[in-house]
């Protein structure tokens, strides 16, 4: 049975919740496929850091699949909620990441890739927390009240 997810906002979240679920795929995927990139950026005090990653790409792909199922609105909500509280977990391994390679001083010619990668990432991370809530169905927020624009 079809639902209201998209009435409101139709087409453009259809898209950014396609999209979404696309990045997360290809993440947790990377996540089980060449996990070493993603446990040298971890944090030391993560338990199990090998393990730890292999469960966050399993959570990325898990969470991609919820979103774009047409059959339940509540497991692609869930799916939302799932990826907006990865998305904080993983805040630390996003820290940890831009202070190794702004220690290293290599910038994008070595293997740091530079202040002009990390601040655009750190500043745009609530933004992908508030994408996962908004294709999941949880807010409508900025739009809330407003008729649709599609």
């Amino acid at each position: 049975m079809a639902d209201t997810l998209d009435s409101r906002h139709g087409t453009a979240r259809k898209i950014w919740r396609w999209l979404l679920a696309i990045f997360y795929f290809v993440a947790g995927v990377l996540h089980l496929a060449s996990p070493a990139p993603f446990i040298a950026i971890t944090p030391h005090w993560v338990p199990a850091i090998p393990l730890v990653i292999a469960l966050t790409g399993m959570c990325e792909i898990a969470g991609a699949a919820a979103l774009v199922q047409a059959r339940d609105a509540r497991l692609r909500r869930a799916g939302g909620i799932g990826l907006a509280v990865y998305a904080v977990c993983v805040f630390p391994a996003n820290i940890n990441h831009m202070m190794i390679d702004l220690a290293s001083g290599h910038g994008l010619a070595g293997h740091g890739l530079g202040l002009a990668y990390h601040a655009p990432r750190m500043v745009l991370q609530p933004l992908l927390v508030w994408v996962a809530l908004w294709v999941g169905g949880v807010v409508d927020w900025p739009w809330a009240g407003r008729a649709p624009q599609d």
